[in-house]
């Protein structure tokens, strides 16, 4: 069978609208309501208050630090705390390492875990020197970035990236090819959290698009005026890895589906990119070839292909660096 001809059908699972909600501020009245009414007052503006000090603390105390001591220090706290205080996550890194990577012996693979903790840990302690890279541009290299770059001067384009080395120099790289993305902006937990990512990533030039089904038809507008949109298809949600599939049976639950969707709705081109740690505070960027979306003979024809063809241009790259890989942590099988 060629790339040109679809597949039979075959059923797929049906993707679910997924709105993302903020969590509601609790009034004095709600903390009077009863117990559960008080508990949540009592965390929200008591118990998560001094961990958002606690974080805000910690960020800006780190960006008195050089840039290489600040993502040492990450990766110290990285191998410390995985093990120790994220039990079931660490149990979930080294279930899903033994399904990947079964070639390695045990040695091997509890040091390919080993080395994702550190790398865990600097992503956490770099947000706070991120955007020094404007300045030390030394610290990267970039390898047919280029090819993102034209293709957005030809028309929409999806930029899709992968959750490897730190993706938070995206912005960084792009503005070196005059390419300023629109990006879907899922805030992390916590006040303090979101606060600093949303801060971090708007200085560094990104913009952003409302998580979740909110966010399809701002990003339709943007891509049919010829505009640029970023998206990640490698993800983990609840614990369970949804992208890439990893030899498991395709579905719409995830930005595999949504990239594909936009990119048939809007004609765009889909350009994958990553970045690897090469030692410390350092990174390499690489842009893969372009997707076109062949024709189909009518809509939805093609929707499986589409989806294994964008799924089997990232799986390999996360597949051999699954020790930089954010979401080593979550399982292949759902629980």
């Amino acid at each position: 069978m060629t790339a040109e001809e679809p597949r039979q059908a075959e059923k797929i699972a049906k993707r679910k609208a997924w709105t993302f909600a903020s969590e509601g501020r609790p009034s004095f009245a709600d903390a009077l309501s009863g117990r559960e009414g008080f508990s949540t007052f009592w965390r929200y503006w008591v118990t998560d208050n001094l961990w958002n000090l606690a974080h805000l603390a910690g960020h800006f105390g780190m960006k008195l630090l050089p840039m290489d001591a600040c993502s040492n220090l990450g990766a110290a706290l990285g191998l410390f705390a995985m093990p120790r205080f994220h039990k079931v996550a660490s149990r979930r890194a080294r279930e899903t390492i033994r399904a990947l990577r079964p070639d390695l012996s045990e040695t091997e693979q509890e040091a390919l875990f080993r080395e994702n903790c550190r790398a865990q840990g600097r992503l956490m302690t770099e947000f706070s020197v991120m955007n020094r890279l404007h300045n030390h541009r030394d610290r990267l290299k970039f390898h047919d970035l280029d090819i993102i770059g034209e293709a957005a001067k030809a028309g929409p384009v999806i930029i899709v990236g992968m959750h490897l080395g730190n993706w938070e120099v995206g912005p960084t790289a792009l503005q070196r090819i005059n390419v300023r993305p629109y990006a879907f902006y899922l805030p992390p937990k916590g006040r303090a959290k979101a606060w600093i990512a949303k801060r971090v990533r708007s200085k560094a030039g990104l913009r952003f698009l409302p998580p979740g089904a909110e966010g399809i038809r701002p990003a339709i507008k943007i891509l049919k005026s010829g505009g640029v949109v970023s998206t990640f298809c490698d993800e983990g949600f609840g614990g369970f890895i949804r992208g890439p599939f990893f030899d498991r049976k395709p579905h719409l639950e995830g930005n595999l589906a949504i990239a594909i969707r936009l990119a048939r709705i809007t004609g765009a081109t889909i350009c994958p990119w990553y970045n690897l740690r090469t030692k410390g505070f350092r990174f390499e960027c690489r842009a893969l070839t372009p997707i076109r979306l062949p024709p189909e003979e009518r809509p939805g024809a093609r929707q499986l292909d589409d989806i294994l063809m964008l799924n089997n241009a990232i799986e390999p790259i996360v597949r051999a660096n699954l020790d930089q890989w954010f979401f080593l942590d979550n399982s292949l099988r759902p629980k």
